[in-house]
C-alpha cells in the first residue's frame, strides 16, 4: 500500500500507474482532483482512495495518513513527488520574490516533511516501510548561466536530499528506507515518448527524460530488492554533467 503525493497529473500519475501496474494498493492524493488518475490505476486492477488535500498543512497531511490506515489496514509506502517550480523561467537571485521562495519551500521542503511525519508512526508501529522523495539533479550542478540559477528551486530540492540523509538513521531503527530520486529534465507529458522528447547534446543519450525512464526506478525502490538501500539520492538524468 503506497501513498502518492502530487498524483493527479504528469509525472505524479505516471509514478501511480506504474505502481498500480506493480500490483500496489494506493491512496492519491493532490490540491487538484485525482480522478483521472484513480480511473486509469483501477483500469491496471488497483484498490484506489483518492484524496483532495495541501501537504503544506499539518491537519490534512494527519488526514491523509489517517484515512490511509483506515481504508488499507497498513501504510508500506510514501512517495513525496508533490512539487511546485514556481516561476522557474530562469531568475536571477535579485529576481526571486521572497514570496516565491517561501511558496517553493512550503510545497518542496514542509510538504515532504509533513507527509513523512505522518506517516511515520504508522510504519513505526508495524516496523517497515519505504519512503522515496522526489529531489532534482539541479542541485548538483552550477547554474548554466548567471540568469538562471532559480536558486528557490534549486535549494528546496537540496533540502529535500538533506532531509534524507538526516532522518536515514532514526527511520532505519524501525526498517524503514528513505532514500531520494533526483530526475533531470524530464519532459512532464506522459504522453510524450522517445523520438518527441527533445535532443540535448549534454546528456550521454542526447535527449531529455520522459515518465517511463523514471518509473522503473521508483517501482524498484519501493520493492524488496531495494531492502537494504537508504539514505541515498538517485540520480535518473541520462547521463547529464553535473558541474
Amino acid at each position: 500500500m503506497i501513498i502518492v503525493t502530487g498524483a493527479a497529473r504528469h509525472l505524479g500519475q505516471a509514478y501511480a500507474v506504474r505502481l498500480a501496474r506493480e500490483g500496489a494498493r494506493l491512496t492519491l492524493s493532490d490540491v487538484q482532483d485525482c480522478s483521472e488518475t484513480a480511473a486509469l490505476c483501477e483500469g491496471e486492477g488497483a484498490e484506489v482512495l483518492a484524496l483532495t488535500m495541501d501537504v503544506t498543512s499539518v491537519e490534512e497531511t494527519a488526514l491523509l495518513a489517517r484515512s490511509t490506515f483506515e481504508r488499507f489496514g497498513r501504510i508500506d509506502g510514501l512517495l513525496n513527488n508533490a512539487g511546485l517550480m514556481r516561476n522557474i523561467t530562469g531568475p536571477s537571485l535579485m529576481d526571486v520574490d521572497p514570496d516565491w521562495w517561501d511558496k517553493v519551500f512550503n510545497v518542496n521542503a514542509r510538504g515532504t516533511f509533513l507527509c513523512t511525519r505522518a506517516v511515520f508512526p504508522y510504519m513505526r508501529e508495524q516496523r517497515c516501510g519505504k519512503i522515496v522523495n522526489i529531489g532534482s539533479t539541479t542541485m548538483m550542478r552550477t547554474s548554466n548561466n548567471v540568469s538562471d540559477s532559480n536558486p528557490h528551486y534549486v535549494a528546496s530540492k537540496g533540502a529535500v536530499m538533506a532531509f534524507t540523509r538526516a532522518i536515514c538513521r532514526e527511520l532505519g531503527e524501525f526498517n524503514i528506507n528513505v532514500n531520494t530520486l533526483a530526475p533531470g529534465g524530464t519532459d512532464q507529458d506522459p504522453a510524450i515518448e522517445g523520438e518527441n522528447a527533445t535532443r540535448e547534446e549534454v546528456r550521454a543519450f542526447g535527449r531529455r527524460g520522459v515518465p517511463s525512464d523514471l518509473t522503473g526506478t521508483i517501482a524498484f525502490l519501493f520493492s524488496d530488492d531495494a531492502d537494504f538501500i537508504t539514505g541515498q539520492l538517485i540520480a535518473v538524468n541520462g547521463g547529464k554533467e553535473v558541474t
